[in-house]
């Protein structure tokens, strides 16, 4: 089939037909196949956070903390990058053949990644990791939102969105082994640990191959019959599993089809009918970004210049973080859909940045150890990543499907360019001042941004829970 959609006129019921289908085993395929894009992050971010000391050692590249920390910048660049690029390509050309591009492109950069050399060649595989993990990001949360049922949505998307701690304990976990002397030498061990990342996409890779494309991106694009037959055999495949499916009502989508919003379209409803909304998702992304990337990528380099950890000790530092962070989207995505999206976002966010607050006077004044510190940390990141991944749930339901991929890049993409960007040179410079106050005035900032994102939610939130994603956002070609 043609790409190109003639403008006409539809009546459809593809999305009532996605939101009332029971969870089922496809689902849990789709979820396994699709989620890994956090998971592979969760491993990219934890390894180099842990392989920091080695990477300043002789056995690496005798890298300076600022090198390390622009390393990490470099690879959120990447992110930013891609998420824009692949983003639009994604609400243009569809969703699944965007998250084959992207994973692959992560693949490859990661695996040669552990190939590097010198510091150059290493900054390059960086931005190329990153520019696909971005792309991820808009390609998979677009799509998992669209293929998952509305009564469940915020249960499922905080879970996908935990993987990404699933994937820093392995992360951890792995650095700890390989850089521990249990048989590798340090020259060598550290190139292992990067090349987890690539084999393990490189086989996610393959799962996706049978994913479908969105049923309600197909409709969008004028293929309602391709969204038919997709929607068909997995309704085949529910009832099959002993399920019984509720049969949808009479009233239909109306539409009017066509290739691709214009990129002016989509910024004026940004900036315009939605610019309460687009407040909101860059509050919210901004906030968790710093506060994310403040305290994980740069707590290595903290245990080892403030409380001098051995580079052999620095990887287990990070694994009660990524424990706690996946367990608290686990323990609470339920309640985004029983309680509700608003009353749980401003409550994990206000709830993380007071916490992180209160660890700033200690911290500034001598009076915790890293131990103490650890235990603090854990206890909120247990809050904070259920903040965090309800950003990016948020800012995928709240605007209208044919830009809801974009969408989802243009507030990564700010969000990451200021707190993620950011807060890593910012950290770099505080902690190479050997000013343990200096380092407390950086999370003092974070908190700050969290607070004033939950004011902003309990202000201008949108209650999205139990709702389907058309009567969230009313899509800008319905009639």
């Amino acid at each position: 089939m043609s790409n190109t959609a003639q403008e006409r006129e539809i009546e459809t019921n593809i999305p009532e037909r996605m939101d009332r289908l029971p969870w089922s085993r496809w689902h849990v395929r789709i979820i396994t196949a699709l989620g890994t894009s956090w998971l592979l992050d969760g491993l990219e971010v934890t390894l180099v956070g842990s392989l920091s000391g080695v990477l300043e050692s002789k056995h690496g590249l005798s890298l300076t903390d600022p090198q390390v920390t622009a390393a990490a910048t470099i690879y959120l660049a990447g992110a930013v990058c891609g998420a824009l690029f692949f983003g639009h390509l994604t609400d243009r050309l569809g969703r699944k053949k965007l998250f084959l591009v992207t994973l692959a492109t992560y693949s490859v950069a990661t695996i040669c990644t552990a190939l590097w050399m010198n510091f150059l060649f290493f900054v390059v595989c960086r931005f190329f990791t990153g520019l696909g993990i971005g792309g991820e990001y808009a390609a998979i949360n677009s799509a998992v939102d669209e293929l998952i049922p509305g009564k469940v949505r915020g249960t499922v998307d905080l879970f996908v969105n935990a993987t990404f701690w699933i994937g820093a304990t392995v992360g951890s976990i792995a650095a700890f082994l390989l850089l521990g002397g249990h048989g590798l030498p340090l020259d060598t061990s550290w190139r292992y640990a990067f090349g987890i990342g690539g084999a393990l996409g490189l086989g996610v890779l393959l799962l996706r191959l049978k994913v479908p494309e969105s049923p309600r991106w197909l409709m969008l694009r004028g293929k309602e019959k391709d969204a038919d037959r997709v929607v068909d055999s997995i309704e085949d495949e529910v009832k099959k599993s002993g399920k019984e499916i509720v049969v949808p009502s009479a009233d239909k989508l109306k539409l009017t089809t066509r290739d691709h919003t214009p990129l002016k379209e989509i910024f004026s409803n940004m900036l315009g009918e939605n610019r309460a909304r687009s407040f909101l998702g860059l509050a919210l992304m901004v906030g968790q970004s710093f506060f994310f990337n403040a305290v994980f990528f740069t707590y290595a380099l903290i245990g080892k210049k403030f409380y001098h950890l051995g580079n052999d000790k620095l990887p287990l530092q990070l694994l009660p973080f990524a424990v706690a962070s996946f367990l608290g989207p686990l323990l609470l995505g339920r309640l985004f859909d029983t309680v509700g999206r608003k009353p749980m976002i401003t409550a994990t966010y206000g709830i993380a940045g007071l916490m992180l607050a209160g660890v700033c006077y200690p911290f500034a004044h001598g009076m915790i150890g890293l131990k103490g510190l650890g235990i603090c940390f854990t206890i909120i990141f247990f809050v904070a990543s259920s903040a965090a991944s309800a950003a990016y749930l948020t800012v995928s339901e709240i605007f209208p499907l044919e830009m809801r991929a974009f969408a989802i890049a243009v507030f990564y993409a700010v969000g990451t360019l200021i707190g993620g960007v950011g807060a890593p040179l910012l950290f770099g410079e505080l902690i190479a001042t050997e000013s343990k106050t200096h380092v407390a005035e950086g999370w003092a900032l974070g908190a700050a941004l969290m607070l004033f994102a939950a004011a902003m939610e309990g202000w201008i939130g949108v209650e999205a829970a139990g709702q389907s994603l058309e009567s969230v956002s009313k899509p800008l070609q319905s009639r």
